[in-house]
């Protein structure tokens, strides 16, 4: 059952809807299991628990820059490859993505578990902290593996044409961590250790799901036992493309340390807390941006390898001008919640003084966050792995590391949430001009193509 073809055919509007709208929900799900894991750590633990979750986060974002390493590659590979009617070549993807995650997980996890309280004392948690976070992070880590095929696989489901079936593995996810949560943190007293077996738990089973979907041929690919077997070519061309969202997320990381560090220096564990909940809300907010890019990059890719151009150009058009209004209006949100928004995770007076107007500063350029990041998605859709790159190390590296370091020698804890802003509008800025030009040159060779077509 071929399920790529309609990528090619249907008309761009009614596939990014088709396509968006499994994406959103899914990532929607995502983002209100972490939202709701956030208020049972906060009301089960208390304050100490957001800030033990949110030290943990860094380490957390390594282990993700693996799966995204693998999924990213690897989705986009099988895109393009469906695009040029080889089926074969995208299985054989498929199976090399799934023996590269088992190996890759089995690096990393060995790794932090070998080094984690010194790991987590250098991520910033204090002697109060550290054993929350330290029972946090090791049931997180022995169940990665999950973590790593759920999220890394889950890309490949929506580059074969299969949005429906993302959807139902995230909404497993999703559903599962949010009945658990309360059950575990609450109902047995497992405290924060309850808050990481919900997600294990959830991710095994949406791991499991997607397996058995690939293992059984249920959508247009099919996991074959021979093509586990790693191809040399096939394993550098998937780091190759997933390098810079990997670069991305470890770079994310470094980012989360350095936030971590400082706000613990200019406004104390209270700071930290906060931040974790400003993280959860623009998860919120980027919800439909990157539901957006996830359904735009199976048809960038899957046209690009088919020369279709103009489908291209349409698709990128309306999924930027969708990603900022879409912005805009969660921001205009969050500004008139943003007091109820820190109650609602238990804060006190002090944390809700501190939240509040950190939630502020910070996501108030987050409607042009959504030329960056399907900028880089556009880029790394095409095979374009360098500009992608540049792209998501622009705002994370080149501009926040630099800001989050600078900034609060002056501003202190204000200088923190500035950071976020003004890396946000430069990023935004500066991808636009890319964009521009890869859009001028898109036209172009749909001219070239459609006089070839007459001729």
């Amino acid at each position: 059952m071929d399920k790529a073809k309609v990528l090619g055919e249907n008309k761009i509007p009614s596939l990014l809807w088709q396509f968006s709208l499994p994406a959103i929900g899914g990532n929607l799900v995502n983002v209100l299991y972490n939202i709701v894991d956030s208020i049972f750590v906060g009301h089960g633990v208390g304050e100490i628990g957001l800030t033990a979750v949110t030290i943990a986060f860094p380490l957390m974002s390594l282990l993700m820059a693996i799966g995204l390493l693998v999924g990213v590659g690897a989705s986009t590979l099988v895109s393009i490859r469906l695009g040029e009617q080889n089926k074969d070549a995208a299985d054989l993807i498929l199976g090399n993505a799934v023996t590269m995650l088992l190996v890759f997980v089995i690096i990393s996890t060995g790794a932090a578990l070998l080094f984690l309280d010194p790991l987590l004392i250098k991520l910033g948690a204090t002697p109060e902290v550290l054993p929350y976070t330290h029972d946090f992070v090791v049931v997180i880590l022995w169940g990665s593996v999950f973590l790593h095929l759920g999220g890394g696989l889950g890309g490949v489901v929506q580059a074969q044409g299969d949005p429906k079936m993302a959807l139902i593995a995230m909404l497993i996810s999703g559903v599962l961590n949010t009945i658990l949560n309360p059950i575990l943190i609450v109902g047995l007293n497992l405290g924060i250790k309850g808050s990481a077996w919900a997600t294990v738990i959830a991710q095994a089973a949406s791991a499991i799901c997607i397996l058995v979907y690939f293992i059984r041929g249920m959508g247009t690919l099919k996991l074959k036992l021979r093509n586990l077997v790693l191809q040399y070519r096939i394993v550098i061309d998937i780091i190759k493309i997933g390098l810079s969202l990997f670069l991305m997320q470890v770079s994310n990381s470094v980012v989360m340390f350095l936030f971590n560090n400082s706000l613990i220096v200019y406004g104390g564990e209270l700071a930290v807390a906060s931040f974790g909940i400003i993280n959860r809300m623009m998860m919120l907010v980027m919800m439909p941006v990157m539901g957006l890019t996830q359904a735009a990059q199976p048809i960038i890719g899957y046209n690009f390898g088919a020369k279709q151009f103009d489908r291209v150009l349409e698709t990128l058009k309306i999924v930027l001008t969708l990603a900022v209004c879409a912005g805009a209006v969660g921001v205009v949100i969050i500004y008139m919640l943003a007091t109820p928004i820190i109650h609602l995770f238990n804060g006190g007076e002090e944390m809700v003084a501190i939240g509040s107007v950190g939630l502020k500063v910070f996501l108030v350029m987050m409607p042009l966050i959504g030329f960056q990041v399907i900028g880089a998605s556009y880029f790394q859709a095409v095979g374009k792995a360098g500009y992608t790159i540049v792209l998501n190390l622009l705002r994370q590296v080149i501009l926040l590391i630099p800001l989050v370091i600078i900034l609060p020698m002056t501003f202190g804890l204000m200088g923190i949430w500035a950071a976020g802003p003004i890396s946000d509008f430069v990023s935004a800025l500066l991808t636009s001009v890319f964009l521009y030009r890869e859009m001028r040159k898109l036209s172009s060779e749909n001219r070239v193509v459609c006089q070839e077509n007459i001729t």
